[in-house]
């Protein structure tokens, strides 16, 4: 990988001051001053030391997070609002969240270091199901429901189709829905209920992909270990296994 890229993801600093530090003369690899930026780093062979102390890649790491409601999902706000890097303080390794919630949102977000299983999550091509309950202030008929699952709403220039969307409880003078969805568009849940004419009261996600919110409180975070993780890897590698058929597939009829 390289260098820059390397430097960031071992949590030394931004990719940025990364640059800045190669620059300026403070990283050598095996023993010699390295001063190209688009030098490839094997992080299995190669000795990196900055300023004369050696960097590494530090495990991949996975945790589950409940993001509560009112904070951005960013680890920097150039506006001064809240966002979710206060939360990330105490953990042992820079992570950075897998998709993303809108402010007024709340719930399940998967925090990692692990770059290309976060990428292959995201992808839209793999259709990961994101699943949300959404207090509304109103129920929806049958019919609205059908229409809704048939023809979609468009968000972003695209036509946007729930998997499902079925009332599942009823909370005081507010509806909740299940709603599930096969990528992640902004507002995408708002939008879709604003198209049959309600008001979103409260958002929550409680899955995606193969995880789950569970009993997780807001703010609470969790380290994914045990036969959760490898649930997540197990579902990550048959994405894997499909990116490669597909690349392999000659596409004719057998």
């Amino acid at each position: 990988m390289r260098l820059v890229k390397f430097l960031a993801l071992a949590g030394l600093t931004s990719r940025r001051k990364a640059t800045d530090l190669v620059k300026q003369g403070k990283v050598q690899i095996n023993g010699r001053l390295v001063l190209d930026l688009s030098y490839q780093v094997d992080p299995e062979r190669d000795q990196v030391l900055v300023e004369g102390k050696e960097v590494k890649l530090p495990p991949k790491v996975y945790y589950l997070f409940y993001k509560p409601r009112g904070y951005l999902t960013s680890l920097y706000d150039p506006h001064h609002r809240k966002t979710i890097a206060e939360f990330l303080r105490e953990l042992p390794y820079r992570v950075f969240p897998v998709g993303r919630l809108d402010k007024d949102s709340e719930g399940l977000l998967l925090l990692t270091n692990d770059g290309d299983l976060a990428n292959l999550l995201l992808h839209p091509r793999f259709e990961v199901v994101r699943t949300y309950h959404v207090w509304v202030d109103k129920a929806f008929s049958s019919s609205q429901i059908k229409k809704v699952l048939k023809e979609g709403v468009e968000v972003e220039g695209k036509t946007v189709k729930p998997l499902n969307f079925r009332l599942i409880k009823k909370d005081n003078h507010y509806f909740v829905y299940e709603v599930k969805l096969k990528e992640g568009r902004k507002r995408e849940v708002r939008r879709i209920v604003k198209s049959m004419s309600g008001n979103v009261k409260r958002l929550l996600r409680v899955g995606y992909g193969p995880l789950t919110l569970g009993n997780l409180r807001p703010g609470e975070i969790v380290e994914l270990k045990g036969k959760e993780l490898e649930k997540l890897l197990a579902f990550v590698g048959q994405i894997k296994n499909f990116k490669t058929l597909a690349k392999t597939s000659s596409g004719e009829a057998t």
